[in-house]
């Protein structure tokens, strides 16, 4: 197998739930299991949204719902399977260490977690970031960026 290029940031101009779903199948097709994706943005930007539209194009049946209250959903029944997490309520990267939460990060499965950011101290660097940012009142920015030196390769 041969490395290519380092695959570059995309972002995504969405307006409708199709350009969500774009998105997340651009996103989905670069997944390996054991992928980290951190999800970023506003309370109402669209993070679980966006997982809905990720999980649909990994294959999974799952009705996805936001983890807000529970901290985790695990979802199966795609290509692979899908951990979706909710730092939202947490204090700090101590407390999600404490509660248990670190362990969904070994397998093979895709875990997905919005409000990273709040526990960015706990978790790796290696990791997907996707960032959805309001440009309007039904318009958004989709920033997808991959982990540092990441490489496809060539099959």
């Amino acid at each position: 197998m041969d490395l290519v290029d380092v695959v570059d940031a995309v972002d995504f101009s969405v307006d409708s739930l199709e350009g969500t779903n774009k998105a997340a199948r651009w996103l989905a097709e670069h997944l390996e299991p054991g992928a980290l994706v951190f999800l970023s943005g506003d309370l109402g930007a669209g993070k679980t949204t966006f997982t809905r539209a990720l999980a649909a194009a990994l294959g999974s049946p799952a009705l996805v719902s936001s983890p807000t209250f529970t901290l985790v959903h695990e979802y199966d029944g795609g290509r692979v399977p899908i951990i979706h997490m909710d730092a939202y309520r947490l204090a700090s990267g101590a407390e999600w260490e404490a509660a248990g939460l670190a362990e969904y990060l070994e397998g093979h499965n895709v875990v997905l977690i919005e409000w990273a950011e709040l526990i960015a101290d706990a978790l790796p660097e290696q990791c997907w970031r996707v960032t959805l940012t309001d440009t309007g009142p039904e318009s958004r920015r989709i920033h997808i960026s991959p982990p540092p030196g990441k490489r496809e390769v060539d099959p």
